[in-house]
């Protein structure tokens, strides 16, 4: 398809190409430029010349891709007093290296079973990334950050998710770049002319815009019942601070006054809304619990037999001899007398954020996890719901779990709403809307709302079908009042989960080798 492209030249293109791409992410928000990305990236592949120079097309464009999208990990670095403030960029660099391998992985398929044909270089490529992003989301705990497919959010094409999830919506935005690829470049020989790729791509580009509309399943809905979803604007470098236990208290307190006469009301807080414990779990095999001070008090805000608080807050465990094991990530709902009826433990937990991988090693040269506390969070046991009576049954993720395609619901037990509590104050301006961007994703997948509250934004409702109902500005304290959005009927993607975008990979890959082998003929004859 084109002679060799020398190495210079890639250091000079897929690595800034890279950076363009990263400008469709929130906050920017430039989302055509993830597609023309992609048709520049798969032309590059095309002329790359040899399976090395491919990978290394496809890791550049990584490192590029990354470093400007993961920026926001350098700022929780900022907060961590035990570590210099520089070496939050050295981990965003060392992160993108690794990240960068499966880019590199999906442009070296590409071209190992598209070199000989434009289009089927382009359907390697959709398949290539949709397994990479899969890999990078469960490989080594995972790291499903930033799908290329999330670019497309603020779009009518996000209802594509409800059919073939996050990964199959990354494959979309690959063709669409290919598209533009054909329509802009060269025609290849035996090739359709300009006029006959422009109506194909047309065609297509409305099909990925206007089908997803129809496939919206509408139900009606009586009365619903009321939330009040709470943001305190406490900062991370507030969060730990001695004698914030009761400045937290008194700025959640405030905004969660429920006026007289107002309908009963589920209150929701952020994770660890108050830096103080609110559980104490005894040891196995019994493993009693006992709610602590602070959670009576909360419930005390509460109107009693109306009300009910969910928060995010933590729970110490000791063992037989009462000494602490551990602590928990978790999700507790409470009652205006103070009792704790349930408690979701999170189950994700963030490497080198709630835990330290190879703790004696990596302590003795200094390292240290970013969040405050003694020894690491315990894990718990994965997608649980709670049960809320008069709200129905909430399904929960803690911050970062929100991210991981197919993973946030009990797949025995669908949930009637998700609550994903979350600190987002650790990470500047880029983290927090990304964020959003993609539990947003996750309503679109699932059909379920979700509801978000942070301690600095963005705290928000969202629909079942991903769009952002309400919201609250990034540092600005507030609540919002609102009715629980409903769900809708279980989406194809929420029955079949990612086995749909890996079967729609293996497909576009059985076409690619095809297309490859006809091209591969027709040049011996």
């Amino acid at each position: 398809m084109g002679g060799g492209v020398n190495r210079p030249l890639l250091l000079l293109t897929a690595f800034p190409l890279g950076l363009v791409s990263a400008l469709a992410f929130a906050p920017l928000g430039w989302w055509p430029l993830m597609p023309l990305a992609f048709a520049a990236l798969a032309f590059l592949i095309g002329r790359a010349g040899s399976l090395p120079k491919a990978l290394l097309t496809g890791w550049l464009f990584g490192v590029g891709q990354f470093v400007l999208g993961l920026n926001w990990i350098a700022t929780a670095f900022t907060y961590q007093a035990a570590m210099p403030a520089w070496l939050g960029w050295v981990a965003v660099v060392l992160l993108s290296f690794y990240l960068a391998i499966y880019p590199a992985l999906a442009t070296g398929l590409a071209w190992r079973f598209g070199r000989r044909s434009r289009t089927a270089l382009v359907l390697a490529l959709a398949a290539g990334w949709t397994l990479a992003e899969y890999l990078r989301a469960t490989m080594f705990t995972g790291f499903a950050w930033n799908p290329v497919g999330v670019v497309l959010i603020d779009t009518s094409a996000r209802g594509w998710a409800q059919l073939v999830g996050t990964y199959g919506l990354s494959a979309l935005v690959v063709l669409i770049g290919g598209l533009f690829l054909q329509l802009f470049v060269r025609p290849e020989p035996r090739q359709a002319s300009p006029r006959v790729i422009g109506l194909v791509v047309a065609v297509s580009v409305g099909i990925v815009w206007l089908l997803p509309l129809s496939l919206v399943q509408n139900r009606a809905f009586g009365p619903r019942p009321a939330i009040r979803v709470v943001q305190p604007n406490i900062g991370q470098e507030d969060k730990w601070r001695e004698g914030l236990e009761e400045e937290a208290f008194q700025r959640l307190a405030s905004l969660s006054r429920i006026p007289a006469g107002s309908p009963p009301t589920l209150l929701l807080w952020p994770e660890v809304a108050v830096p103080v414990a609110f559980q104490l779990e005894g040891p196995p095999p019994q493993r009693l619990t006992t709610p602590l001070p602070p959670a009576r008090r909360a419930g005390g805000l509460l109107r009693p037999g109306s009300d009910l608080l969910v928060t995010g807050a933590f729970a110490l465990v000791v063992d037989r001899n009462a000494r602490l094991v551990g602590s928990t990530n978790s999700v507790m709902p409470i009652s205006a007398s103070g009792q704790i009826a349930g408690r979701y433990d999170k189950a994700h937990l963030v490497p080198y954020g709630e835990y330290l991988p190879m703790r004696p090693l990596l302590s003795a040269i200094g390292l240290s996890q970013l969040a405050p506390g003694e020894g690491d969070t315990l894990e718990g046991p994965g997608p649980r719901n709670l049960s809320l009576p008069g709200w129905g049954s909430m399904g929960v993720q803690v911050c970062y779990e929100i991210i991981f395609s197919g993973q946030v619901v009990d797949p025995r037990h669908r949930p009637d709403f998700l609550f994903n509590p979350s600190n987002d104050a650790w990470f500047g301006r880029w983290g927090p809307p990304q964020h959003l961007a993609q539990a947003r994703l996750r309503a679109a997948e699932e059909g379920l709302p979700i509801i978000r509250s942070t301690p600095t934004g963005i705290s928000a409702v969202i629909g079942a079908d991903g769009r952002l109902l309400h919201s609250l500005p990034w540092r600005t304290a507030g609540a919002i009042d609102a009715d629980l959005p409903a769900p809708r009927p279980p989406t194809f993607f929420s029955r079949h989960g990612n086995a749909i975008p890996l079967t729609l990979a293996l497909l576009l890959l059985i076409l690619a080798v095809g297309i490859d082998a006809r091209a591969r003929y027709r040049r011996h004859i």
